[in-house]
């Protein structure tokens, strides 16, 4: 983006998570529907990647900042090395394969591909110091995400990089010390959602912070069978380390039929963007309260686009993603709405979304949909993939320019992924020390087209 453009307010950057080479269908995620439903089945990294980077590109195209994050090293030695496992690289994954398919398959997960996990955003309009703070999320829910934070936590602090705008925090602990602690279960952004007073969704405007929650020790239900991810506790202390004024913070509980349904994000069932708010009416559990807190915080401002069960069922929001879509604030002040194309092939979810464009109280304009259809049948759509962090002009400007993409940048991006990926994979393939091989190979030369400096663990030892 032409600095000249770039509004008072600021903007939105998107950062995805690039598809790492290891991408496959293990069924790790319990509570992920689409997860559980293609296990097994042989994956194609390539397209994967590939379809990534189409959709960033489309979003390019529409005249907002897009930046990426890259994958991780897998399968993930380390893990494995401090789990017991001894020997050459090629004997610890032959030892694991033969012993431990499943751990195998986890430390192999190319999860953090969901960007939408990675940290909780809060720029500098809204904190106590005036930086953006981003608090890395510890995903200690599944085994397979867990390990994660700290790799996402340098990557994050490689673009990020200047201090006097940015703050990367590491990952809470799973409970706070003490007697009776608090239980900091955190699953990064994908619970959470910044609101403004108009369209503009950029940085440096402030803004409310809307903040999900699956449990809590006061929670109204419980889930009966999937996990509730995140916990209140973990949220207030996201926006506590990050100084946001409790006056700007909204907290709901999420609808446990929902979550139950398959809906283990709030990602999966609402999506909000500068003053509109586009969910289903089992979103929260105190639906009416909490659109009314919202209203209230925003000033009256917020538009709320309630999709009822009689429209779209939960069985159907979670078959189509439709929540799991982005929502985008466009040039002139538009919104527009990035959704997985199974949204547009499910006759009742395309018709919500043309209801919801047609009606003019709300600044929804348009539908783009996109191919990401690897990433879908593991459970995580357009949203999953991104990372929204909304900048200040002078934010902007401070930002790692190599992570961000243009025309150039998706083009070397492409060709690396051409050169490197393969085409299918197979759970047989995460113990073959080739892949291995070929992924820390892709990674290096991706930290050198990034400029993000030795950020891996093969790179650091």
């Amino acid at each position: 983006m032409d600095a000249r453009a770039i509004p008072s307010s600021g903007v939105e950057a998107n950062f995805d998570g690039l598809v790492g080479p290891t991408h496959s269908y293990a069924g790790l995620s319990y509570g992920n529907v689409a997860s559980a439903r293609n296990q097994g089945a042989a994956s194609s990294p390539r397209r994967a990647a590939l379809q990534g980077l189409a959709k960033m590109e489309t979003v390019a195209a529409l005249g907002l900042v897009q930046g990426v994050l890259p994958p991780h090293e897998r399968p993930h030695i380390p893990t494995l090395r401090a789990a017991g496992f001894s020997g050459s690289d090629a004997e610890i994954l032959a030892k694991v394969a033969k012993d431990d398919p499943v751990l195998l398959a986890r430390v192999s997960s190319a999860s953090a591909m969901w960007t939408a996990n990675a940290a909780t955003v809060l720029p500098g309009a809204d904190t106590r110091d005036g930086r953006t703070h981003f608090v890395t999320a510890n995903l200690r829910e599944m085994f397979h995400r867990a390990i994660e934070p700290p790799v996402t936590a340098r990557a994050l602090a490689a673009i990020f990089r200047d201090r006097a705008r940015f703050e990367v925090h590491g990952a809470l602990p799973s409970r706070s010390d003490g007697a009776g602690g608090q239980d900091f279960g955190d699953e990064g952004a994908a619970n959470h959602t910044r609101l403004t007073s108009s369209a503009a969704n950029g940085g440096g405007r402030a803004g409310v912070h809307f903040f999900v929650y699956g449990t809590a020790t006061d929670a109204r239900r419980k889930p009966t069978r999937f996990p509730a991810r995140q916990t209140r506790a973990a949220s207030e202390r996201v926006a506590a380390i990050a100084g946001v004024d409790p006056v700007h913070c909204v907290f709901a509980q999420q609808n446990a039929d929902a979550i139950d349904a398959g809906v283990f994000h709030n990602d999966v069932i609402a999506v909000g963007n500068g003053c509109m708010l586009l969910c289903h009416e089992l979103a929260f559990e105190d639906r009416a309260a909490t659109l009314e807190a919202l209203r209230r915080a925003t000033g009256g401002a917020l538009v709320v686009a309630e999709i009822t069960r009689d429209e779209v069922s939960l069985e159907d929001a979670v078959k189509s993603y439709l929540f799991n879509s982005q929502l985008l604030t466009l040039p002139d002040g538009s919104m527009a709405l990035v959704a997985p194309c199974e949204c547009e092939e499910n006759p009742r979810v395309k018709a919500a979304i043309d209801r919801v464009i047609a009606d003019r109280a709300n600044p929804l304009a348009r539908a783009i949909f996109m191919d990401v259809r690897e990433s879908m049948r593991n459970g995580g759509g357009p949203a999953c993939l991104r990372l929204r962090v909304p900048l200040a002009p002078a934010d902007l400007a401070a930002v790692n320019p190599s992570a961000i993409v243009g025309p150039a940048k998706l083009a070397q991006l492409r060709a690396w992924v051409t050169r490197h990926y393969r085409e299918e994979l197979s759970a047989a393939d995460l113990a073959d020390p080739g892949l291995l091989r070929e992924s820390r190979d892709a990674l290096d030369e991706l930290t050198r087209l990034l400029d993000l400096g030795p950020i891996y663990d093969f790179q650091r030892e």
